[in-house]
């Protein structure tokens, strides 16, 4: 059996007010020509089709042609797509009655009986050759079965579909999931990644039983395996999500199984689109100028680059993004971020900050920098230490 497996497409996302349809449609012309190419048997496509719960017409549009396509080109092929946790589970699970006239299987929500128990049958995928996919979505609180905690719950979860595969004697078992393994590389910065409720990050990838031959995860964007376990991976996303990404290599997971056993193929994907990020450290403006004066010329059509620019600030900037988009008229990139680095009271004093530059500064941090400025005096340790006993409650 030959598998394709990718996640985290996020389709109908802007890039700082960017549309990035046509980076979405080069991705799904590509995979379409990798699934006939490799004869796949199984796509797997592991959350976050969309990037938000609420698609656009367009965006939906793009998905269900894709599906339509890639089982029309591919009439032997299985396709089992499940939510993620920027997906609305229920409005892509809808369809399923219709989608499973094409060999397509969407698991986006956690079913339950007339007894109120989970119904571990729904997710319990039969496969063409014998086998059977567990096609587990994102698992918020209470989608899992009774535990002291949510890493406990979800492993709970796994064990009890592992089972119930075996006792039906499927074989081989394979797996699905969208969530945080414990161990797995997160981009420095990135907020794109992070769940957003507490308490439900960094599952021990014990989770998944070491009877099932392969894991296909989605929600980190960095194609990568778990705790040195070459059968339990995340594909990674088809395009960077944010410019924290911009170094990631994009790809889709190929996995050969062949028995108990498989072998494993990164197959890489060249986005249409780069992202530059000029300088790669802060500098002070005039630098930053000269640089991107330096730029290739060109027209900043569709798929030319994004471009982030890092400025050091020392004083107020009145008119820094004026003196950047001179500085970049006529050349083949398209601005889509201006970072201003600098003290949280220069921030304050007028520099503009995006919402990533506010998401990315430490409450920490923060709140040193207000005490400081209404105090002139420095926070003394023992408030600091409550105030990261504090934030570390918050967080959990």
């Amino acid at each position: 059996m030959r598998i394709i497996h990718t996640a985290d497409w996020h389709l109908g996302q802007t890039f700082y007010g960017f549309d990035r349809g046509k980076e979405h449609a080069f991705f799904l012309d590509w995979l379409c020509g990798i699934i006939k190419e490799h004869a796949a048997d199984l796509l797997l496509i592991a959350g976050d089709v969309f990037d938000s719960p609420n698609p656009s017409a367009e965006a939906q549009r793009v998905f269900y042609h894709f599906l339509t396509r890639v089982t029309g080109e591919n009439p032997d092929l299985q396709v089992i797509v499940t939510a993620g946790n920027h997906d609305s589970a229920a409005r892509l699970e809808a369809p399923n009655p219709l989608l499973k006239a094409f060999g397509v299987c969407v698991s986006g929500i956690v079913h339950y009986n007339k007894a109120g128990e989970i119904d571990y049958d729904r997710m319990i995928v039969p496969l063409r050759n014998g086998g059977c996919c567990l096609a587990v979505p994102y698992l918020r609180h209470n989608d899992h079965p009774a535990a002291e905690s949510y890493s406990e719950g979800v492993a709970k979860l796994y064990s009890e579909l592992y089972d119930r595969a075996v006792s039906r004697g499927y074989k081989p078992i394979i797996a699905m999931g969208h969530l945080q393994a414990s161990g797995a590389e997160v981009s420095v910065g990135d907020a794109s990644e992070h769940i957003i409720i507490g308490g439900m990050e960094g599952l021990d990838a014990g989770f998944a039983n070491s009877g099932i031959v392969y894991t296909a995860l989605g929600h980190l964007h960095k194609a990568q395996r778990v705790a040195h376990r070459e059968n339990v991976r995340y594909s990674g996303a088809p395009l960077p999500m944010s410019f924290a990404e911009r170094r990631n290599r994009q790809s889709v997971t190929e996995v050969i199984v062949d028995g108990n056993n498989c072998t494993i193929e990164k197959l890489l994907f060249d986005t249409p689109v780069k992202l530059l990020s000029i300088p790669d450290t802060p500098q002070p403006l005039e630098n930053v100028i000269e640089e991107l004066q330096a730029l290739p010329a060109g027209d900043a059509d569709e798929f030319a680059p994004f471009l982030e620019v890092k400025v050091k600030v020392t004083a107020v900037q009145i008119d820094m993004r004026r003196q950047i988009e001179e500085a970049i008229e006529g050349k083949r990139v398209r601005l889509a971020r201006i970072e201003a680095v600098g003290s949280t009271a220069e921030v304050a004093e007028g520099v503009p900050v995006t919402y990533d530059d506010f998401k990315n500064i430490e409450p920490e941090e923060l709140i040193k920098e207000i005490y400081n400025n209404c105090s002139d005096e420095e926070l003394d340790d023992t408030l600091v230490g409550m105030l990261k006993d504090v934030i570390k409650e918050v967080r959990k």
